[in-house]
């Protein structure tokens, strides 16, 4: 009996020992060859995968530049350091992983960093597990990292982030819109073109998996996978950053002149519809995002025009074969009745409903058609609406000219104004533009088909879409788009031959608009500030609608505010000149002479010669060439680099470019000497920051007074330059 107890214990243990030995064997073979021993399964993955970190690698959102491929938005990569000071932190074999040497540490960092010594110092000395250096830790160039990096300094590490940037600031900002990180540290459009195009902006994040030991330490021989990211593609738009320029220094001009509570405009090219320049006051800088108002003015403030519609009136009898400008018509009241469909009949003061009258209540008695335009006379626009076709008709013209319906431009949030033509006082007020309104982008659509050969063109700003990676890969190309021929170009000439008198004409309401550059044609407006149905007492909105040159309509220019009435309004217009003058410097439509002003404490004119052409191809040529071909542009020429031949250039191939202007080449693309910007212009900036495609990092508005980089230094690419304007 104990004898067979004996066998069994004996047999207990030994079958115990049995499963202990497999045991240990299926952990042996799994640790060393990673095979379940029983199911022959391969374990390597999941022991790979225990380790295993996963890192998210950014994709660079795509640059958005202006037709001459100056930068207004791109994507800045910047880094954070930060400092492991916990001595419990393990090493990696005979790695120090902590900041050991604290003051050697803040010697290197403190001369790299421009940062005080003992400030540096005393981050080091908390007793915390990690710090940060404060702001002179932040946001640091890929340059002065790689410089920290190079020293290997134990326990300094860095943190990398991605920030929007708009070089231009505050630069047709309500159109470009801007960009802000999400949750996830992406990048994401908030507002404009940023929002429209957040698609094709946006890129591609990728990924870096790999293995480490706990503490973070990439473990050697073992698997790495990365995915590479791939960033955003570029967009060009139509936006000319001098004549952007010119309208936004008008807007100020307008404001200091009459207190104004905002303002409107834009230059487009008439037979193409390319957006030239766009943009409203109050605006923003993207940069602060101290947004005043999100709405595009342009788009989505329909607003009663006043006279500048009047010229529809006029085109649409002209069109219609009715028309002879030289006869005669009563120019005093228009007093009316209504008929059975609504329509005003003229009457006599005493037997109507109630009569218009032009502004200031002038009678000037029987004049000539084409003159109740020139002098922009609302009883006689009424006429032609009335006695020459009907309000019907007129209405008929003013859908064909895309009035009241959206244009679709680019994706710009839009309304489309508000129709009233029910009464006949209604209809009457359409005439003259009050009553109904209508929005910018609907106005530079119609004038359009007025200022060209009768064909309608719908405005666009987005030119084009690139892959930064192939220059060859177009992914999107605008083209002209035609919306319609609402009258004939027999009959635009002739609407033009009567808008160039509105401003040649001694009569002429505009004839305070001419310039020295070059002749222009258009027509004012002056109306009443609609709100709520009703209107703000005491305040108007002064417009001007303009093309030029005037021999040979190129481009228009609409420039419209709203202020407290002045009279002097459509007299003082040196905001809309600056804008005129400009535009014809830029575009090559000048005379050849320039106005000069500012001598001691007096304006004064001085006519000077101005030599405006177009700049020549100098890309892939050498210098001595480029200078050669450069020597009768009278410009300021900037050679970038050290190298023999041109790799870029600003002003781009066929852009205009006047003399006295800066032209900037550059032979290569890690290095430049920097020039003296003291006086230099945002604008200046930027050209020279989208040349070299260097970090800038800009600051303030109007010219610059600080450099961080001295004159003469050799920068190199991943420098972080800081220029500060007042």
């Amino acid at each position: 009996m104990f004898r067979r107890t004996q066998n069994v214990l004996r047999l207990i243990i030994l079958s115990t020992l049995a499963i202990m030995l497999a045991i240990v064997s299926n952990v042996f073979l799994v640790t060393i060859n990673k095979v379940h021993l029983r199911s022959g399964t391969d374990l390597s993955e999941y022991a790979d995968s225990r380790n295993m970190v996963h890192e998210v690698v950014k994709a660079l959102r795509g640059n958005i530049y202006t037709r001459t491929s100056n930068v207004i938005a791109q994507d800045n990569r910047t880094y954070n350091i930060y400092c492991i000071l916990a001595e419990d932190r393990l090493s990696s074999g005979d790695t120090i992983t902590y900041v050991q040497d604290k003051e050697g540490t803040a010697a290197a960092l403190s001369r790299i960093l421009k940062m005080d010594y003992n400030q540096c110092l005393s981050y080091l000395n908390q007793d915390v597990w990690q710090t940060e250096l404060g702001t002179a830790g932040r946001n640091l160039s890929q340059s002065t990292m790689e410089e920290i990096a190079a020293l290997n300094l134990p326990g300094i590490e860095f943190t990398d982030s991605i920030q929007r940037v708009y070089p231009m600031g505050d630069f047709a900002s309500n159109l470009i819109g801007f960009a802000q990180s999400d949750e996830s540290g992406s990048t994401i459009g908030r507002m404009g073109a940023e929002l429209y195009l957040n698609t094709y902006l946006s890129g591609h994040d990728g990924s870096r998996d790999y293995q480490a030991d706990k503490n973070g330490h990439i473990l050697p021989g073992m698997k790495e996978n990365v995915i590479s990211a791939s960033n955003g593609y570029d967009i060009y738009t139509t936006i000319d950053e001098e004549i952007q320029d010119a309208l936004e220094e008008s807007f100020e001009i307008s404001h200091q002149q009459f207190d104004t509570t905002r303002a409107w405009g834009a230059v487009m090219e008439i037979y193409t519809g390319k957006i030239l320049a766009w943009g409203q006051s109050p605006s923003f800088d993207p940069n602060v995002l101290d947004v005043k108002d999100y709405n595009n003015y342009g788009t989505q403030l329909p607003f009663e025009p006043g006279s500048t519609l009047k010229t529809f009136t006029y085109a649409a009898a002209i069109n219609e074969g009715v028309y002879d400008g030289e006869e005669k018509v009563y120019s005093g009241p228009y007093c009316f009745y209504n008929d059975e469909y609504n329509n005003p009949i003229r009457s006599t003061e005493d037997n109507s409903w109630g009569c218009i009258y032009n502004a200031g209540r002038r009678n000037l008695g029987m004049i000539e058609y084409d003159y109740g335009l020139i002098m922009s006379l609302n009883t006689v626009t009424a006429e032609v609406q009335n006695a020459l076709i009907s309000p019907d008709v007129h209405l008929d013209y003013m859908k064909k000219f895309g009035f009241f319906s959206p244009v679709s431009t680019d994706g710009l949030p839009e309304e489309t104004g508000i129709l009233n033509f029910r009464w006949p006082g209604d209809k009457l007020a359409l005439s003259y533009g009050q009553g109904s309104t209508v929005t910018m982008l609907q106005m530079l659509q119609a004038y359009s088909a007025i200022f060209g050969n009768g064909n309608m063109v719908r405005p666009y700003y987005i030119e084009s879409i690139k892959d930064p990676y192939d220059a060859n890969h177009i992914i999107y190309q605008a083209e002209t788009k035609v919306t319609g021929t609402p009258i004939t170009e027999e009959s635009a000439k002739k609407v033009q031959d009567i808008l160039y008198r509105v401003i040649n004409d001694e009569k002429g309401t505009a004839s305070y608009y001419r310039i020295p550059e070059c002749e222009l044609m258009g027509k004012t407006g002056t109306a009443e500030v609609s709100v709520n149905g009703g209107y703000h007492t005491g305040y108007t909105i002064t417009s001007i609608m303009a093309a030029l040159p005037a021999d040979n309509p190129q481009v228009m220019v609409y420039y419209c505010f709203e202020s407290p009435y002045n009279g002097n309004s459509q007299i003082e217009v040196q905001a809309a000149q600056n804008l005129f003058r400009k535009t014809a410097l830029r575009l090559g439509f000048a005379k050849g002479q320039e106005v000069v002003v500012e001598e001691g404490d007096e304006e004064k004119e001085v006519l000077t010669e101005i030599i405006t052409s177009e700049m020549p191809n100098l890309t892939n040529h050498t210098i001595d060439y480029a200078l050669k071909k450069l020597e009768d542009h009278k410009v300021d020429v900037y050679i970038l680099g050290a190298g023999d031949t041109v790799i870029s250039q600003y002003p781009s191939h066929n852009a205009y470019v006047s003399s006295g202007q800066k032209v900037f080449l550059a032979t290569e693309t890690g290095s430049f000497q920097m020039p003296d910007l003291t006086g230099w212009t945002r604008k200046e900036v930027t050209a020279l920051w989208s040349v070299t495609q260097f970090g800038f990092k800009l600051e303030g508005e109007g010219k610059v007074t600080y450099q961080n980089i001295p004159p003469g230094t050799i920068v190199t690419r991943g420098t972080s330059i800081e220029v500060v304007f007042e």
